[in-house]
């Protein structure tokens, strides 16, 4: 099948033009841009009339089939580079399968996962066997990240240098994202607090070092003063108390300090404070290097929720004030934000139903990227070109996924097509996930998802899954 995706505003990071796009096989074939009456490709030589574009088609196939887009937005298909998926160790919440789909049904065409899975994706060997597991069971393009622990570097240098080969499986850095460091703030093993193996990553310039900054002695004590206070009844609302505002700032810091000492190509994760937006403008004057992601989770929710919410806002870095809600918006808005990365994390509702202590940590989210940022965006008056590049472009570029995050000819053929004005309130019955539950559960978004192409397959149409059901590919890193 073909298809032209006609009369479309299309969105990129440069522009918002009225255009159309040819899709033939995989691929994107041409572009057109709306000039005076006339329909301009990627070959200006080869211009038309616009009001004959439906039926000058450069495809000659008959099963060519015209989509009408008027009124509709359409942006290259969502890169969520910070996604936990939990498969291998916890499919009991979710896996590869379901969450890609909730993944595809949001506008997200390709997702990088995170290493702290059970076992942890901290060798080449776990690398292996987890694209092995991904391969013919993803909705969505399927990429990884590799976890740094203490005693793992000279691995991974070896991966980046050389790669890895055991006679029968090989695994090359074009095989993964990026590192994960967890600094300051662990999760299983994969706590990097040796100073030298923590310099090591630092000095890595060929990959992106993924930095989770929270510091763990400030959490620790901040914890031990909420149990002398509450005992085992400690408030939601005290999480942000405890995995404080000082807990970020100091790792973050230290981050960013390495990260200028050594040149490192460094992506501080799911920013939640005025000051390390703050932190990381005046660092970007000095490195080129240093990117910063967060979620909407920050963007949308704040700490008056805590009371209405409870557990179901707890994740870790807490969701902070409204000051700070405020804070990250803007800094989206100027480009202080390079990416969005949904941070999902699905636990089953009875989980996450507990008491603060045994309530775990994470939200899942990663269908509700796109719409939020849509709906923040009308709030705020952020261009739509700030939208295309937080939710592919950036994320292509950093980690130099080949061919896909771009609406170009020659470009696979992801694609995400949203009505920006359609409203509509969020459930768990139409927008929710395996895990049974949904943060944004009651709350009124706009930018609905119609359609969705993957690789040049329609896989959404008309906000539902078509037959399409696995046509993810692995992605491919520069």
């Amino acid at each position: 099948m073909e298809y032209l995706l006609h009369n479309a505003t299309i969105v990129t990071g440069k522009f918002s033009r009225r255009g159309s796009i040819a899709v033939s096989g995989e691929r994107i074939k041409d572009i057109w841009l709306e000039e005076n009456g006339l329909a301009v490709p990627s070959d200006p030589e080869k211009a038309v009339r616009w009001d004959s574009l439906p039926g000058a088609t450069v495809s000659e196939h008959p099963a060519c089939r015209v989509l009408d887009l008027s009124g509709k937005m359409v942006l290259a298909g969502g890169i969520d580079a910070h996604v936990h998926f939990r498969e291998p160790g916890m499919t009991h919440k979710a896996d590869m399968e379901s969450e890609s789909e909730a993944a595809l049904l949001g506008g997200v065409t390709s997702f990088i996962d995170m290493p702290n899975t059970s076992p942890p994706t901290i060798s080449a060997e776990r690398l292996w066997e987890k694209l092995a597991l991904a391969g013919g069971r993803c909705h969505a393009n399927y990429g990884f990240h590799i976890g740094a622990t203490n005693s793992n570097l000279t691995e991974i240098d070896r991966i980046i240098r050389n790669g890895w080969n055991d006679g029968a499986r090989t695994i090359s850095k074009a095989d993964f994202g990026g590192i994960k460091v967890f600094m300051g703030s662990s999760t299983g093993n994969m706590l990097v607090d040796d100073g030298e193996a923590l310099a090591g990553f630092f000095r890595e310039r060929e990959k992106t070092v993924l930095v989770h900054s929270e510091d763990e002695a400030i959490i620790r004590e901040n914890l031990a003063a909420a149990e002398a206070r509450y005992g085992v009844n400690i408030p939601f609302r005290a999480h942000k108390d405890i995995r404080s505002r000082s807990a970020c700032i100091k790792s973050t810091a230290r981050a960013l300090e390495l990260a200028m000492k050594y040149g490192t190509r460094l992506h501080i994760l799911h920013v939640s404070t005025r000051e390390e937006t703050e932190m990381i403008r005046a660092a970007k004057t000095y490195s080129p290097h240093i990117t910063a992601e967060t979620s909407a989770n920050y963007l949308w929710f704040c700490s008056d929720d805590y009371d209405r919410m409870g557990s179901r806002l707890k994740c870790n870095p807490s969701v902070k004030d409204a000051g700070d809600r405020s804070a990250l918006r803007q800094a989206l808005k100027s480009g202080i934000i390079d990416t969005i990365g949904s941070d999902h994390a699905p636990h089953l509702a009875g989980e996450k139903d507990r008491k603060y202590l045994s309530a775990p940590s994470g939200l899942p989210s990663v269908r509700q990227t796109l719409p939020v940022l849509m709906t923040v965006a009308a709030e705020e008056e952020i261009p739509a070109e700030r939208i295309a590049s937080v939710f592919s472009e950036k994320a292509a570029e950093m980690f130099g996924i080949r061919e896909r995050g771009f609406l170009k000819p020659g470009y696979y053929a992801d694609i995400t097509i949203v009505d920006p004005d359609k409203e509509w309130i969020i459930s768990q019955e139409t927008d929710g996930y395996r895990c049974g539950w949904t943060p944004y559960e009651g709350v009124r978004l706009r930018g609905r998802v119609e359609y969705v192409f993957i690789n040049g397959k329609l896989a959404v149409e008309n906000g539902k899954m078509t037959d399409c059901q696995t046509a993810g590919q692995r992605l491919e890193f520069g």
